[in-house]
């Protein structure tokens, strides 16, 4: 099947991967955009990780207000090249992600940033809860891990459930923009105010 230059053009704009990817893409699908889109997911799926090194140095600083200027969100998300970053499905992603902020307000970026001394507040807090509770003492170890789990679950934000889509994390919404643009992604720090509650603003840095 015959594949023109537009078609890969038009499949290059709408994902970001590179000219070679799209043609072969379409060419495996048949000339269906849909399942092109889908073969270009597969493949980055499996390289993803390897982009993972990669330096991330370009890409946008998103902003989000909600509720009539009473919360405001900042965040930063970096990509590997000028042209993904001005890609349409990379800015809805920043845009995406800041808006989640503003709904979930997480405290930290990642589960490795929560200081050692709140992880051990909150490990003596469910220790006594266990211990009010009955808990057998052999058990609370496991215990504790699943709750410490769900913690950072709620607190950090590539753990927390994307609020558009609670299947997915926020993390994994990452790891798929990665296997559908092709290049490595990284949301870098966050800044989020709340009317009222300046001292409370949080600002995380990778």
């Amino acid at each position: 099947m015959e594949i023109s230059a537009g078609a890969v053009k038009e499949l290059r704009e709408k994902t970001g991967a590179g000219m070679m990817d799209c043609k072969k893409a379409l060419t495996e699908a048949g000339g269906d955009f849909g399942k092109a889109e889908e073969w270009l997911r597969q493949k980055g799926l499996a390289a993803a990780a390897k982009k993972a090194s990669r330096v991330a140095s370009e890409g946008a600083i998103g902003s989000y207000v909600h509720m009539g200027g009473k919360i405001g969100v900042l965040v930063e998300v970096n990509c590997e090249t000028d042209f993904v970053a001005r890609n349409e499905v990379f800015q809805s992603f920043v845009k995406d992600v800041a808006m989640h902020i503003a709904a979930s307000a997480p405290l930290y970026l990642r589960r490795e940033e929560v200081p050692a001394e709140v992880v051990e507040k909150e490990r003596a807090i469910y220790r006594e809860q266990l211990r009010e509770q009955g808990k057998p003492e052999k058990v609370w170890d496991k215990i504790l891990e699943g709750k410490l789990d769900k913690f950072f679950k709620e607190t950090c934000l590539v753990d927390q459930a994307f609020v558009k889509d609670p299947d997915k994390s926020i993390q994994q919404l990452t790891i798929d923009l990665v296997a559908k643009i092709g290049e490595n992604v990284q949301i870098r720090r966050f800044v989020r105010f709340q009317l009222g509650e300046g001292a409370a603003a949080v600002e995380k840095t990778a």
